[in-house]
């Protein structure tokens, strides 16, 4: 059996990497497009390595961004995202992917998909998988889009141009709304035992439990509470229990791996963080791990930082009661860093509203040309 050669690019957003192609490069079919995902990253891997494929092995190294013209007057360009599973047959598109986003805008640029003068410039991205709008701005020199500056992005090595990421109207991006349940603390039964728990949907659904909840204090890193026994069946239980609360399906067996994540939140205090450095607790104003594909993140995703800095200005949730400080922007402490979140959020007739939620990530394109695929 010979191959066939498909246009792509690969590409780093924030702390994910993708593979990046023109809608029009694809099998139409969805089908036959998502078997081209699955053999282009390498799933799936029954050793979780994905060494046949451009994968990585972990949930954010696992991941395609499909890029078209845009079906809506208010865009520049359409953004499909798929996540990729790593070791079974399964292509998710039941949510965003925030870090991801921040490439889009330099990809259309960059191929021509998008023409921009040379200067700040801003491309409106219509995320199909939430229906919302996310504006990219950045800086384009000579037809492309600017890679060297002095951002940075916590578990991302070295600097890069700033890209500023506004998220418009983020709440209920595949629920009834912010608060899915209408409530800012729900109790679920799970395993025939009762914990609180906060529903969120700003960007991405998301669940939230507190530290203590699950024995432990919040600081723990990511193969720390992975190595907790029991404790990853746990998390994915109550995951599931607070999909079917939220309207993502009927039972459990049925929510989808890739949605809502697990949030686990605590109140500031010195953590250490994948680079041997400490973050001392008056550098930030929340901790938080979330949960991704049945692994715990090795930084934060960007929906997952949203839907955090969001619920902190909700009174009642489980993450508000965990926040300190009480400034505009939240500092969220990941495993890998601090990342700093703008969100806003006010009341309407009663029920929050969240506006917009802000923060810069960095991107940068590491490989354009062909991949191969088996005909």
């Amino acid at each position: 059996m010979t191959q066939r050669a498909i246009d792509a690019a690969f590409m780093r957003g924030g702390t994910s990497k993708g593979v990046f192609f023109r809608a029009d490069d694809l099998p139409t079919a969805p089908d036959e497009r998502d078997q081209v995902l699955l053999q282009v990253l390498g799933s799936p891997d029954p050793y979780g390595r994905q060494l046949n494929g451009l994968g990585g092995g972990l949930s954010s190294l696992s991941k395609a961004a499909i890029i078209g013209p845009p079906t809506r007057p208010d865009a520049d360009i359409d953004y499909t995202f798929a996540q990729i599973s790593v070791d079974r047959p399964i292509v998710e598109y039941a949510a965003n992917c925030g870090n991801l986003s921040a490439a889009v805008g330099p990809y259309a640029v960059d191929t021509g998909l998008v023409q921009r003068p040379d200067g700040d410039t801003l491309v409106r991205i219509h995320n199909t998988n939430t229906g919302k709008i996310i504006n990219a701005r950045f800086t384009v020199r000579d037809g492309l889009a600017v890679v060297e500056g002095d951002c940075t992005v916590p578990g991302v090595a070295g600097s890069g141009a700033p890209i500023r990421l506004e998220f418009l109207d983020p709440g209920g991006s595949i629920t009834a709304g912010v608060l899915p349940t209408g409530a800012a603390t729900d109790t679920l039964t799970v395993d025939g035992q009762p914990i609180e728990v906060t529903m969120v949907d700003a960007g991405s659904p998301l669940a939230f439990v507190a530290a203590s909840s699950l024995g432990l204090d919040g600081s723990e890193l990511p193969d720390d509470i992975e190595a907790t026994p029991g404790i990853m069946q746990r998390i994915d239980a109550i995951r599931r229990a607070a999909g079917v609360a939220m309207g993502l399906a009927a039972a459990p067996a049925e929510v989808p791996l890739v949605s809502p994540k697990l949030g686990i939140v605590a109140p500031p205090r010195p953590v250490a963080t994948l680079s041997g450095t400490t973050v001392s607790a008056n550098e930030h104003d929340i901790v938080a791990r979330v949960e991704s594909m049945g692994r715990i993140h090795r930084a934060i995703q960007v929906t997952g930082a949203m839907s955090v800095a969001a619920a902190a200005k909700i009174p009642g949730t489980i993450v508000a009661a965990a926040a300190g400080g009480d400034g505009h922007l939240l500092r969220v402490a990941s495993p890998s860093g601090v990342v700093s979140v703008d969100a806003d959020v006010t009341a309407d007739d009663g029920e929050p509203r969240v506006n917009s939620v802000v923060l810069y990530r960095t991107a940068r394109m590491l490989m354009r040309g062909k991949v191969f695929v088996a005909r």
